[in-house]
C-alpha cells in the first residue's frame, strides 16, 4: 500500500509543483522503507535537484505516508524506452 500512496502523493502533490518549472518526479523504487524518486523533465538536470528532493519531495512524501525512513535522489540513467514513453 505504501508503494501505491506515494505514488499518488508524488501525482497529486508534488507533480504540480514541479511542473511549474517544466519537470516533475517519479518512483523508482520502494525498498526497506526507503523511496528512490528520480527527477524528470528540466528538474533531471536541475543543479539543485538534490535540494529539490530534500525540501519539497522528501518533506511532502514523509508529512502525508507513514512507512516512509527516507527519500533519496535516484540519479541512475534511464533506457531509451522510458525516457521515449515519458517514463
Amino acid at each position: 500500500m505504501t508503494k501505491e500512496k506515494i505514488q499518488e502523493i508524488l501525482e497529486t502533490k508534488v507533480n504540480p509543483i514541479l511542473s511549474q518549472h517544466f519537470g516533475g518526479a517519479q518512483l523508482v523504487s520502494f525498498e526497506n522503507s526507503i523511496a528512490r524518486v528520480r527527477m524528470t523533465g528540466a528538474c533531471a538536470s536541475c543543479p539543485s535537484a538534490q535540494m529539490t528532493i530534500q525540501n519539497i519531495v522528501k518533506e511532502i512524501i514523509m508529512d502525508n505516508c507513514e512507512g516512509v525512513s527516507d527519500v533519496v535522489l535516484d540519479s541512475s540513467v534511464g533506457n531509451c524506452d522510458e525516457i521515449k514513453s515519458g517514463g
